[in-house]
């Protein structure tokens, strides 16, 4: 009984949400060209299960290129329609159309002016009637079995308000970097975003010896850096190679008087760099493409003179990887 009214309702709010696509009409084209057209922000508006729709609805455009925000009528008919400006269009929400706290305010928004988007059941409801623009979001039965708790209307209400944030970025021309601006704490914005220049160590935190220092001040470099490597640099200050914990290893075996050898005789010629304003991400590719930790970082490609350098600790860190 328990999986069957489960599958049930999985059932009829699916069927609710396909026979969407066949009002997707000249209607949804108006209600798209009006919020493009529109010089200020949505202002959304519903009450109860229409109200909460209505705040994802607000949260997804805003997140998406379209300036949104939730309005709550009541508050609106006790101060907050002062939040209004005649720029705004408005997106309402009742499946009855019928809603006494937005019937209260709807004289309001007509008498200022705003455009107004209303997403309904109710299409000869007083709601739709003072629309400019009616998306039909009627349901034949709710999933609830006594026919009384919204929950196919607002799964239609919550896809066809998705519908709209969709098409709305698709003619915006936004795009994946647009979205890394409004999320910059998520994952997604840390990759799109975070440059290697702003996770890379430098000055006193750059590990750096010289081509002729002895091995001993190598290994006190990498030491007391602690990211397992240190650059090598020329007379210059040009990069002629790095030592990482490897090299020591490696360099142990060859050398039993190794502390007193010279940093050149154990480091690794042409290390892996990269420019400082490569997307972090990018360095991420390029150590797991050599099987490598750090990446020596240069100013641009072919640059000489080392600026800094970037460990795979900072990356995760950074929360890149």
């Amino acid at each position: 009984m328990i999986v069957e009214r489960a599958k049930q309702v999985l059932r009829i709010e699916a069927a609710a949400v396909e026979r969407l696509a066949e009002r997707i009409n000249d209607s949804f084209v108006r209600a798209v060209e009006l919020i493009l057209a529109c010089q200020g922000k949505v202002v959304v508006t519903g009450v109860g299960k229409s109200g909460l729709i209505g705040q994802k609805i607000a949260a997804t455009m805003a997140s998406t290129g379209t300036p949104a925000f939730f309005l709550h009528p009541t508050e609106g008919s006790h101060g907050d329609l002062g939040m209004l400006e005649k720029r705004d269009i408005i997106v309402a929400l009742s499946n009855s159309g019928e809603t006494d706290e937005l019937s209260q305010i709807l004289p309001l928004i007509k008498r200022h002016g705003n455009k107004l988007i209303v997403l309904t059941g109710g299409l000869t409801s007083t709601l739709a009637r003072a629309g400019d623009v009616v998306l039909d979001v009627s349901v034949q039965e709710e999933a609830c079995p006594l026919g009384l708790a919204p929950t196919a209307s607002t799964t239609a209400a919550l896809a066809m308000g998705d519908a709209l944030a969709v098409a709305l970025l698709e003619q915006r021309g936004f795009k994946k970097e647009d979205f890394a601006i409004l999320h910059p704490a998520g994952k997604l914005g840390k990759r799109l975003l975070l440059k290697v220049r702003d996770l890379m160590h430098t000055g006193e935190g750059f590990p750096k010896v010289y081509e002729d220092a002895l091995m001993k001040e190598a290994v006190v470099e990498i030491t007391s850096k602690r990211l397992g490597v240190t650059a090598v640099v020329n007379a210059h200050e040009e990069l002629v190679g790095v030592i990482t914990d490897g090299d020591l290893r490696r360099a142990l075996e060859r050398f039993p008087d190794l502390l007193r050898r010279q940093a050149a005789e154990a480091m690794t010629r042409n290390p892996k760099g990269i420019e400082a304003d490569a997307l972090a991400v990018q360095a991420v590719q390029q150590m797991e493409e050599h099987a490598i930790t750090a990446l020596i970082v240069l100013d641009k490609a072919g640059e000489k003179i080392p600026r800094g350098i970037i460990h795979l600790h900072d990356l995760l860190k950074a929360g890149v990887v």
